[in-house]
């Protein structure tokens, strides 16, 4: 009887108390949620899933990219209207083909080779639109404080909608990849199969130096995917967190020098990729020995003005 009655009372304190946790734990959880909603949250590392297509997910930095692309493809589609409609260039049209014919000279400043620039052109100058559009687009108002709140590990956090692109290191890694193996490419195409992979692989037994530079050469080659992935990565994603620091300790006027630092990192690294993707075309489609050859060979009035190259001939 006694053991009957104690049953009935652990029942009615378990039935009791219950209700009490549950309302105790939701008025915590209410309580709690303004502070951890107000309370500063960094920026990940990784990009965040705002998305499904069937089985593949749609992440913040891709859908920021995407973007980009169609932003570049209506400029491309606009400017080429333009073209065909009017021979004088005038607005628009004025401003695209100064910009188009300003990076075509730097690259040729690079090359000194009127066939390789134009070889190399179009790849390079999408890299460099590419990021500088993208890294752009990466601060404008809404990338980052417009978002989803989810639930994670009893926390609630924000899920930006919108992340700049190369805040994430799988963007940088894809232009890397592109980068690495058009230089393969374009090596191919200028030097041949065997000329060009003939610069890595020497026999040891006629030249032994040659073929630990050829190796190291070979690892260097490789080894461009992880520099170029995390320079890039680093200083977008340290640019984005000072954003977001700044942003949340002086939300007015603070943040606004940044925001001019930001459009100069973000024009700067467009720059220093599509350079170095440059250089890295010109490397791979120079063979051994060929820049002295070129030095010596190489006539000084080629791509002279029509005058001067009269005056040398006639001087010769």
């Amino acid at each position: 009887m006694s053991q009957e009655v104690e049953n009935i009372k652990v029942t009615e304190t378990g039935t009791v108390n219950a209700p009490e946790t549950a309302k105790t734990e939701t008025e915590t959880g209410s309580k709690n949620s303004p502070a951890e909603a107000s309370s500063f949250s960094p920026p990940t590392i990784y990009s965040e899933t705002v998305g499904h297509v069937g089985g593949f997910e749609i992440r913040n930095t891709l859908l920021m990219s995407w973007i980009s692309v169609l932003f570049l493809c209506i400029v491309a589609w606009r400017f080429s209207r333009k073209y065909m409609e009017s021979a004088v260039p005038t607005g628009f049209q004025n401003l695209v083909e100064t910009v188009i014919e300003g990076l075509y000279d730097f690259f040729h400043s690079v090359t000194q080779d009127t066939k390789q620039t134009k070889q190399f052109f179009g790849v390079c100058a999408t890299i460099f639109f590419f990021v500088v559009v993208s890294n752009w687009f990466g601060i404008f108002p809404g990338v980052g404080p417009i978002g989803i709140w989810e639930v994670e590990e009893g926390h609630k956090i924000l899920v930006p909608l919108f992340r700049s692109t190369f805040s994430d290191v799988n963007m940088t890694l894809a232009i890397a990849f592109i980068s690495v193996f058009m230089t393969q490419v374009y090596g191919m195409m200028n030097l041949k199969f065997g000329g060009y992979w003939g610069k890595f692989f020497v026999n040891p037994l006629r030249d032994p130096i040659g073929f630990a530079v050829g190796l190291l050469e070979l690892v260097s080659e490789f080894s461009k995917i992880i520099s170029f992935s995390f320079r890039l990565y680093g200083n977008i994603f340290a640019g984005e967190v000072l954003l977001a620091v700044i942003g949340f300790l002086a939300p007015y006027l603070a943040p606004f020098p940044f925001y001019g630092l930001e459009l100069f990192v973000g024009l700067i690294q467009g720059l220093v990729f599509s350079l170095l993707t440059l250089v890295f075309f010109k490397m791979g489609s120079t063979g051994h020995g060929e820049h002295d050859e070129v030095a010596h060979t190489s006539d000084p009035s080629r791509d002279a003005p029509a005058g001067v190259q009269k005056h040398a001939v006639t001087a010769s």
